[in-house]
C-alpha cells in the first residue's frame, strides 16, 4: 500500500513502488489532467507538482512521490491566474498540452514571479505544442504574472 498526498486529500492505492504515477493518477484515481504523451518525459504532457517543483509524472516512480505533495492540474482551481490568463488569450487550441503547460507555468511563476521572456522560454522548454500556441503561451505567463503582481489570487 502506497500513502499518497495529491490535490490536499490523502490517497492510498495498491501498487508496486516502481510504476509511473502518471498511471497511478489516470488509472486508479481518475485524475485525468495528467495526459500521456511520449512516456520518456520529453514533451510535457503529464507535468504535474511535486513539492511545487514541475515534474514529469511518465517517468517518475510513484515511489518517489512518498511524503511528498503532489498537484496536478485539477488542484489548480479555475480562478487561479493563470487559468485566467489562458481563456483571456485563448491560448488552446486542440487542448491535449495544455494542463501541462499550465502546471510548467505555475511553478516558474511561482519561483520566478515576474519572468523575462528567456526565464518562460527556458522553463517552458520541454513542453510542446503541437498546435504552436507558443506566442500565446508567453503572453498569458506575462500577463499571469502581472495579474499575481495586482493582488489577484486563486
Amino acid at each position: 500500500m502506497i500513502l499518497l498526498h495529491i490535490n490536499g486529500k490523502t490517497h492510498i492505492v495498491d501498487v508496486s513502488p516502481d510504476i509511473p504515477l502518471l498511471w497511478v493518477l489516470r488509472e486508479h484515481l481518475g485524475l485525468l489532467g495528467a495526459k500521456y504523451g511520449c512516456g520518456i518525459a520529453q514533451c510535457g504532457a503529464c507535468t504535474v507538482h511535486i513539492d511545487g517543483k514541475a515534474r514529469r509524472s511518465c517517468r517518475t516512480p510513484v515511489g518517489d512521490a512518498l511524503g511528498k505533495e503532489i498537484t496536478t492540474i485539477e488542484g489548480i482551481p479555475d480562478d487561479h491566474p493563470v487559468k485566467m490568463a489562458w481563456i483571456d488569450d485563448d491560448v488552446p487550441q486542440c487542448g491535449y498540452c495544455q494542463p501541462g503547460q499550465i502546471m510548467a507555468a505555475t511553478a516558474l511563476l511561482k519561483e520566478k514571479p515576474e519572468p523575462t521572456d528567456e526565464d518562460i522560454d527556458i522553463a517552458m522548454a520541454g513542453n510542446l505544442c503541437r498546435c504552436g500556441t507558443y506566442q500565446r503561451i508567453r503572453r498569458s505567463i506575462h500577463r499571469a504574472s502581472k495579474m499575481m503582481a495586482e493582488g489577484v489570487k486563486s
